[in-house]
């Protein structure tokens, strides 16, 4: 654990903004869904990673 993680986080922040759709072709709207669809998957592991690791520290103060 670093000095960093005893910091307090900064307010919630937007990770995302939204992009300018209107001089994208539909090929690279395609493109970019196939972008944000990786992007979601990413996301969804790291939940999942997350929630492994707060039930194997819920586990370990349970014994």
């Amino acid at each position: 654990m670093s000095f960093e993680d005893l910091e307090p986080r900064p307010a919630k922040q937007k990770l995302l903004s939204p992009a300018n759709l209107e001089p994208l072709s539909i090929k690279e709207l395609k493109e970019y869904i196939a972008d944000m669809e990786g992007e979601i998957a990413r996301v969804r592991a790291a939940i999942l990673e997350k929630r492994d690791l707060r039930g194997d520290a819920e586990a370990l103060f349970k014994s």
